[in-house]
Formats: structure tokens, C-alpha cells, sequence
């Protein structure tokens, strides 16, 4: 891992909260830690290794986009705390096909949410 590699990853501390059956039900949350690797996430080391690769892994779904109108399912998300050095603060639900695709592309954060 080259050196800024590494200080981007270590400056990653974040806050998963996952309501698995909707806003209003009971809900888990986790932790995430990069370099050195912490938390409560499961498989860690594998959740740091694809953030650091993905460019914005966050990234709401752009205005003015023709999404399908397939229903993906009652779940949310919400993502908190610093990645790369950056604020985040990220919600995600499956309520139409490009709000499910945005959830799929992180679903490694969210464990147990779509069981």
C-alpha cells in the first residue's frame, strides 16, 4: 500500500446504523475502523480494502435521473463519521431501482439487512 494510501484509509472511522425492516423497527449499528482496523463490523479487513478502492462510495444519486420504479425493500441505512479525511453523512435506502444499485454498491457495510 503506498504511503498516502495508507494515511487516506487511516483517517476512516465510521458509524453504520441499519434498520433491516423499515425506518420504524428495531434497528443495528456498527463500527469501522481502517489502518489500524477496528470496530464491530464483520470482516473488517474486508470492508477497509473495498472502500479504499472505490472513488465515492457515497455519492447520492444525481438530480434528474430516470430511475426504475422497482421497490426494493423497506431497509434503510444511515453512514456516518470520516472517510479519507472527509465528513460523511450518507442515507440509503431500496425505494427504486438507482436507490437500490447506490445500497448493492456498499451493501458490504450493511450485514444482515437484506436476510
Amino acid at each position: 500500500m503506498s504511503a498516502l494510501l495508507a494515511v487516506l484509509v487511516a483517517s476512516t472511522s465510521l458509524h453504520v446504523t441499519v434498520w433491516p425492516h423499515g425506518p420504524k423497527a428495531a434497528h443495528h449499528s456498527w463500527t469501522l475502523h481502517c489502518a489500524p482496523i477496528g470496530g464491530t463490523l464483520p470482516r473488517r479487513a474486508a470492508a477497509c480494502r473495498r472502500l479504499a478502492r472505490m472513488s465515492r462510495p457515497f455519492r447520492p444519486v444525481p438530480p434528474n435521473v430516470a430511475c426504475t420504479d422497482i421497490y426494493g425493500g423497506p431497509q434503510t441505512a444511515l453512514v456516518t463519521g470520516v472517510l479519507r479525511g472527509q465528513r460523511v453523512r450518507a442515507s440509503f435506502n431500496r425505494r427504486d431501482g438507482c436507490e437500490t444499485a447506490r445500497w448493492n454498491r456498499v451493501a458490504f457495510l450493511f450485514p444482515l439487512a437484506t436476510r
